[in-house]
């Protein structure tokens, strides 16, 4: 049989006017009638593309950060590992797709910048629940959802609620080693910064890890996540410094100066610092 000679008798299921179809169930028309380019250019449709899949990454990302948070609060920690494991692997697509939209060169970015108006990634309601989830709290981040109340009280509770971070430094005062007061007591609505009292207690941890193993994978299921993070990072850094420049972003940001800033945000800083240490 010829690769495209496909015979009815195989057993397939051919007729779907009484039974659900592969497109119905991902509801496939709404998906990929989703994407309406403004301008006549034939490379706006990657750039659409590119930023509503990895939105949908995010989706899915957002989804395993926030179960993992409870299972770490509810010390049910092999799920809370496999949780993570997987964010850390979303995080690496989110990386790579990075590779798709660098093949757009600055003309071809520059026949559809003004078609998006003021428009910009930096806006996205699900990368800041993303940055929040992960302790990079900032009030200022806010206010570009404050015209839309129901995705403004989504970003609010990301805000308000304790990061990864925070619970995972509870957990590890939970497992009997000293964390400081100050760390477990704080306002979690603000930025976290480095500890040297977390930082004894991770130390604690990795120099006797089969007595702390739980706490130790969790250790390096953070640095795994914050690895992947930083890449993602550099990776949007040199992408717009390759299609853009170092012009404006479309959202008033300084653009690659902004980026480049960015790239010295830590999230679970102790992690980082006790390597030295050991």
């Amino acid at each position: 049989m010829e690769p495209n000679d496909f015979r009815a008798d195989t057993g397939a299921q051919l007729d779907f006017s009484n039974d659900m179809s592969y497109g119905d169930y991902l509801q496939l028309d709404q998906v990929l009638g989703a994407q309406h380019p403004l301008s006549p250019d034939h490379n706006e449709l990657l750039f659409i593309v590119q930023h509503q899949t990895s939105e949908l990454w995010m989706k899915l990302m957002l989804h395993e950060l926030q179960a993992a948070i409870a299972d770490v609060a509810a010390d049910q920690l092999p799920p809370a590992f496999k949780k993570l494991s997987r964010v850390s692997r979303i995080m690496e697509q989110l990386v790579h797709a990075w590779d798709v939209l660098a093949t757009m060169t600055p003309p071809e970015y520059t026949a559809i910048r003004p078609y998006l108006g003021r428009s910009s990634g930096f806006q996205s309601w699900q990368y800041r629940c993303i940055e929040f989830a992960c302790g990079n709290k900032n009030a200022a981040m806010l206010e570009p959802h404050r015209h839309s109340p129901e995705r403004l009280a989504e970003v609010e509770r990301a805000y308000t609620s304790p990061s990864l971070y925070d619970e995972a430094l509870r957990l590890v005062a939970r497992h009997g080693i000293e964390v400081p007061a100050r760390v477990l007591q704080r306002d979690v609505s603000q930025p976290y910064t480095a500890d040297t009292g977390v930082e004894a207690a991770w130390l604690e941890v990795y120099r006797n890890p089969e007595a702390h193993w739980n706490l130790y994978q969790l250790g390096e299921e953070l640095v795994d996540l914050e690895d992947a993070f930083r890449l993602w990072r550099f990776r949007h850094l040199t992408t717009v410094e390759r299609v853009i420049g170092f012009k404006r972003g479309t959202g008033g940001t300084s653009g690659v100066d902004y980026l480049r800033m960015m790239l010295d945000t830590q999230l679970f800083p102790e992690l980082w610092s006790i390597r030295t240490q050991l």
